[in-house]
């Protein structure tokens, strides 16, 4: 099946932090997008880089009917990657495309707690989850930033603690990962929603939850990385499929 491809126009944007920026969108191609139900709803927008598409992978942070926009939220880091210089950078009135969306995971009712972490770039959907969560739902989230500029208000149920972690020289992930495993384990059902860089997700955390402590794929089936330090979206996916096919080989011997 294609995916729908949506025209939207930059209606305006506001830095966050001073490395988070929401980009507002809306325009007649508004009425064609059809929002996902899921709370970590992503599309792909299509940027011209020196003449060739390239897509760039990110969370609607929401979706406003009456006013009709979504909104998405850009990690800055200078001149670095695509589309952040162009969320800085790009005027109300600007077009860009984006196929989607897409997404598969939302907060359960039946789950007896949450367990959530992730880094700058996992911020939306996180944020997301934890809005769209009952008033007596539990759990804990971890969000890792660079340093305490970059936290932003969360709206989140009494019953979900939430601690922001500060990365400062260390690298992307190491400090989310050692605070996860080094967390109290709740008794009862957990679901679980892990994000961001993928080294440490993927090699760390990921096998932590699968097993070391055993949680199902059913509960666990949104544990992956956004992003791999040193690399593009592409070579991200190059990696991502290169670790499949190395997790999935027969054992030698």
């Amino acid at each position: 099946m294609a995916r729908p491809r949506t025209t939207f126009i930059v209606q305006r944007t506001e830095w966050l932090t001073p490395h988070l920026i929401r980009v507002h969108l809306g325009g007649p191609g508004f009425e064609a997008f059809r929002a996902s139900e899921f709370t970590d709803s992503y599309v792909k927008f299509i940027f011209d880089h020196d003449g060739i598409e390239v897509l760039r992978t990110y969370t609607v942070r929401s979706v406003d009917r009456e006013a009709g926009e979504i909104a998405a939220d850009f990690v800055y880091h200078g001149a670095e990657g695509i589309a952040g210089p162009w969320a800085a950078e790009v005027k109300p009135g600007a077009s860009i495309d984006c196929y989607g969306p897409g997404g598969a995971y939302s907060p359960r009712a039946d789950a007896d707690w949450h367990l959530l972490a992730g880094d700058e770039a996992a911020l939306p959907a996180i944020s997301a989850a934890l809005a769209a969560m009952g008033g007596e739902a539990k759990g804990q989230a971890f969000v890792e930033v660079a340093g305490p500029d970059d936290e932003l208000p969360i709206d989140k149920p009494d019953g979900v603690e939430f601690t922001w972690l500060h990365r400062g020289a260390r690298g992307p992930g190491e400090l989310l990962a050692e605070t996860v495993r080094a967390a109290p384990w709740s008794d009862g059902q957990v679901q679980v929603f892990i994000h961001g860089e993928a080294h440490a997700v993927m090699h760390d955390l990921r096998r932590y939850i699968r097993r070391e402590r055993e949680v199902s794929a059913e509960w666990a089936n949104s544990i992956s990385g956004y992003w791999r330090r040193g690399r593009t979206e592409e070579g991200f996916r190059e990696w991502k499929a290169e670790l499949k096919a190395t997790e999935s080989a027969p054992a030698a011997g």
